[in-house]
């Protein structure tokens, strides 16, 4: 296992780090007792920042601090460079992002007695969809990162691409193949072909889609609706009625932008909202949001309420009794699929691009491999086997195909 290579697959929702061992793979706990860690932080007013489930368990305690997910999602955008003040310290998210691949470095290394020197991350097809320069500066905020995390070298290989090279010999092994790879931010595709030499990459593609955005389009047809969306406000001089504004929703349902709604300018903009709204209670939900700063809360409600929907029984509830008592709303499979309707379509659109760049025709498909934790989602099944009928649909490791690919190409 001797080697100076960390293989790393730093996602948007949860992380993972793993090493070449012998002919397989060894990933290496970087989290107490298991083998991925949430892609999470947490700043408390005092002391240090926390990453990962120690984050998450400071937010649910209701300790005061910021927390912070989605992270990678900012990778190629001006946000990423703004100085912020979290723990007390002036950073931008480029800094917090070093400091948890910097985490990962140190965890791994003590976990192997290994110095890793070099990096080989797994990077989504596209970060942005059809925004070729912002997906290049997001490759080089990103390694950026990895140089100031202590990484002398960093390569990156696309997250598709690794899982195929783990997940080649499923299903038999020869023939054509395709991967799709849905996490939390993107969602990424390769065709490949099967044979005793490994997995031939044919064509890879990808989408700036994924799990949160899922969350999101929940959030903003269930849950903001009972915080004052779709509403209307009266007029502070005049007749006549104004429609709710929806960016500060749209803000609210994004993981990445939760943490920079609790502003003073935002508080003020809702305090006038509560004062004209015709539905005045369901504006002074949204108020306690900001004012109590249970944004994170309402989306990890709205994530459970999501799963619970997808799940057998169909049926979930976001449960939000800690914004008022008793208040939730359902979700019902239905419901859920309406919601989702959109993000369907893209993600058939992006997956039969994938083909059409592989110059190969749907039937020619012999087995899907479904990898990423979002990937779990039953519309991503229902709809590759619709665009892929003669192909069987099968299920990698969700949250570790990526990183045993990464490890077992750094060999």
């Amino acid at each position: 296992m001797a080697t100076d290579i960390l293989s790393i697959d730093f996602g948007t929702s949860n992380s993972a780090a793993a090493v070449a061992a012998g002919n397989g793979v060894y990933r290496i706990p970087i989290e107490q007792g298991a083998e991925t860690l949430p892609t999470a932080v947490f700043f408390p007013v005092q002391g240090a920042m926390r990453i990962g489930s120690s984050a998450g368990a400071a937010l649910i305690a209701g300790e005061e601090g910021r927390y912070m997910r989605a992270l990678k999602s900012v990778l190629g955008l001006p946000l990423l460079h703004e100085p912020r003040v979290l723990g007390g310290v002036r950073r931008t998210l480029a800094d917090v992002i070093t400091v948890f691949l910097s985490e990962v470095k140190t965890r791994a290394e003590t976990a192997t007695g290994l110095t890793f020197r070099r990096a080989l991350s797994g990077r989504p097809v596209h970060f942005h969809t059809a925004a070729p320069d912002k997906d290049a500066q997001a490759e080089a905020d990103l390694r950026a990162c990895y140089a100031a995390a202590g990484f002398d070298e960093v390569s990156f290989l696309p997250e598709p691409e690794a899982a195929a090279v783990a997940c080649h010999g499923m299903g038999g092994g020869a023939g054509l193949g395709l991967i799709v790879d849905i996490g939390g931010g993107t969602s990424d595709f390769t065709v490949f072909r099967g044979g005793a030499g490994g997995a031939e990459i044919l064509a890879s593609h990808g989408i700036r889609l994924g799990g949160t955005d899922f969350d999101h389009a929940v959030s903003m047809t269930h849950a903001m609706p009972m915080l004052g969306l779709g509403g209307e406000l009266r007029r502070e001089m005049g007749s006549g009625l104004l429609p709710v504004p929806r960016a500060p929703y749209v803000d609210l349902a994004t993981w990445a932008k939760i943490p920079f709604l609790y502003s003073a300018d935002t508080r003020r903009m809702v305090a006038g909202m509560v004062r004209t709204a015709v539905d005045r209670p369901a504006m002074e939900r949204f108020a306690e949001v900001l004012d109590l700063e249970l944004g994170h809360e309402l989306a990890f409600a709205v994530e459970r309420g999501k799963i619970g929907a997808n799940g057998e029984g169909g049926a979930g509830r976001i449960a939000m009794g800690f914004i008022e008592p008793g208040l939730s709303v359902a979700v019902t499979g239905d419901s859920l699929n309406e919601a989702l309707t959109e993000n369907r379509a893209a993600l058939r659109a992006a997956a039969s691009e994938t083909l059409a760049l592989a110059e190969v025709s749907p039937s020619d498909i012999g087995r899907v491999i479904l990898v990423g934790g979002s990937s779990l989602m039953r519309f991503v099944s229902d709809e590759v086997s619709d665009l892929c009928p003669d192909a069987a649909v099968l299920r990698s490791e969700a949250f570790t195909a990526v990183v045993d690919g990464l490890a077992l190409a750094a060999r």
